[in-house]
This record gives structure tokens, sequence and C-alpha cells, in this order.
């Protein structure tokens, strides 16, 4: 894991859109209060090994949330359609 950044407490709350990007890049971040370690932001796969997890996605899940913004308003009733196709 590469070398972290650093956040004071309010600092990361008022960027923590932006931790979150850089956690799901791959990079980790400490917080600190007054100086002082508090709490990591960390990858989850990092955390998962860590854990002694296995990262495991396959199948369709793989795919979620791929598609946000590639159907127009009505989309609800073409994907009816296509369903009762089946």
């Amino acid at each position: 894991m590469s070398k972290s950044k650093v956040y004071g407490l309010e600092q990361a709350r008022a960027q923590l859109p932006l931790i979150a990007a850089e956690a799901e890049a791959g990079y980790s971040s400490e917080i600190t209060r007054h100086g002082k370690p508090v709490a990591m932001v960390v990858p989850v796969k990092y955390w998962q090994a860590q854990q002694g997890r296995a990262v495991k996605v396959d199948g369709i899940l793989a795919l979620r949330g791929t598609g946000r913004g590639l159907w127009s308003q009505g989309a609800a009733k073409a994907v009816a359609q296509l369903r009762n196709e089946w």
C-alpha cells in the first residue's frame, strides 16, 4: 500500500467524497484530531486482505451500477416490454 495522505478531522469532513474516491483508487488516508492519528480510510481490498477475506466479485453483480444514465426517463416501459418477452 502506498504512503497515506493526512487530513485533520474537520478537513476530512469537508473532503470526504475526495477521500472516498482516493480509497476507491487504491490510496489510504489518515485522519487526525489535534495532530494525533484517530482513524484510517483504506481501500476495501486492503482491509479485506488484512482480515483474511477473499475479494471475490463475479457474475452479473460485477456489473451493478454501470448502466446509470444510459436509459431515458421512459426506460421503465421499455424494460417492462423486454421482460414480457421472456
